[in-house]
């Protein structure tokens, strides 16, 4: 793109008008953050989330409305994947004590009915599964096929010949899809996944996904400052730091206002802002290494000019692989659904905070660095 060679911008001399920009959307994330907090799915904050998939188009809205007043308390439901799939998450990970009587009657009275008289006893009973015993394997066999076909999550306990135990599910997706065969007719549907996660285990995650950040950051650190000079690898690694807190902070400020964009911060969006921190290191690196080789070669020149020209000499590689980098992910946005749409979110923003931070954090950091000490920056 020859539109981007010989530039001959002054970028750093506009690098404190940068400073009061970046101040203000890590206060407005930061605000954010702290009033309006950030939405956690369920990888995170505990709880359990359903997938339902319908053999015909859905109206969310309507299923919606039949779910958020059948026991389970908050209940977030949107489509998945299309619009014959539905998502239902709740912060529950069992069904609550007075619904749970509830579904093991359904259970029995399809057993009834199925073989009426039919005896059976209850072997193991917890808080999502029951366990059942039937006189005979014949018996087993057909009472474990029709329940499976009724729509039931049922399974033999042993695939012997002479096994006379099946396995029932009772969790919230039995619940609510008691409560959906009533109330939509006609289009038949089936659970395809059902996760569940406890808090203990979401506390263990969320600090796990912190620890992870912050080592892949100090790995950074500790690498750039061997390859460049110490104070460059600082720059870079508070340039991510700002990578990371602006693209949070926007989860926050934009949750609820753009339509889609109602996030949740899940495994996935660790795994985003890891790739972004790789991205935007990449960036940093390509320019630091032009500034290397032009105090080598220009000597005599202020940093201020070096840095400047490292810039404008690299520009042209960072706008093709921003952009080109950026189509993709905006697909991925557009197009990836529910499932991908957090991870295509913080690759997005990030990629455009990134590139920003390359130039007006961390080549400015080293700017300020070498000015406020007086000290001279050089390579050997």
């Amino acid at each position: 793109m020859r539109v981007f060679h010989n530039l001959n911008v002054d970028f750093l001399g506009k690098r404190k008008f940068f400073y009061m920009f970046s101040l203000a959307l890590f206060l407005i994330g930061l605000l954010n953050v702290v009033f309006r907090g950030l939405s956690f799915g369920i990888d995170f904050k505990g709880g359990s989330e359903i997938v339902l998939q319908f053999e015909k188009q859905i109206d969310i809205t309507q299923v919606r409305g039949n779910i958020e007043n059948i026991g389970l308390g908050n209940v977030e439901v949107r489509t998945f994947g299309g619009e014959t799939g539905a998502l239902i998450r709740t912060e529950l990970q069992e069904l609550p004590k007075d619904v749970y009587p509830r579904v093991v009657k359904n259970v029995e009275d399809e057993i009834k009915s199925i073989i009426p008289n039919v005896a059976f006893n209850v072997v193991e009973k917890t808080s999502t599964s029951i366990t059942y015993s039937f006189p005979n394997p014949d018996t087993t066999n057909l009472v474990s096929e029709r329940l499976l076909a009724a729509g039931f999550q049922s399974g033999k306990v042993s695939e012997e010949p002479d096994n006379t135990q099946i396995d029932v599910s009772v969790g919230i997706s039995e619940w609510i899809k008691e409560n959906l065969r009533e109330k939509i007719t006609g289009n038949s549907f089936r659970v395809i996944k059902e996760d569940r996660v406890g808090p203990k285990v979401g506390d263990e995650l969320k600090r796990d996904a912190v620890i992870a950040v912050f080592l892949s950051l100090l790995v950074i650190l500790i690498y750039l400052g061997f390859r460049f000079k110490f104070v460059f690898a600082i720059g870079a690694v508070a340039a991510l730091f700002h990578d990371v807190l602006i693209t949070l902070g926007l989860y926050a400020a934009l949750y609820g206002v753009i339509p889609g964009l109602n996030l949740d911060i899940d495994l996935s969006v660790v795994a985003a802002f890891l790739t972004l921190v790789g991205y935007s290191i990449n960036d940093t690196v390509i320019v630091f290494d032009r500034v290397r080789e032009n105090m080598k070669i220009h000597k005599t020149l202020p940093l201020m000019e070096i840095i400047n020209k490292s810039i404008n000499q690299t520009m042209s590689r960072t706008i093709i692989t921003a952009f080109t980098t950026l189509i993709s992910v905006f697909v991925l946005l557009l197009l990836g659904g529910d499932v991908l749409r957090a991870f295509a979110f913080t690759l997005f923003f990030g990629i455009i905070i990134g590139t920003y931070s390359s130039i007006f954090v961390a080549s400015a950091f080293v700017l300020e660095y070498a000015e406020k000490t007086k000290k001279k920056v050089q390579f050997s």
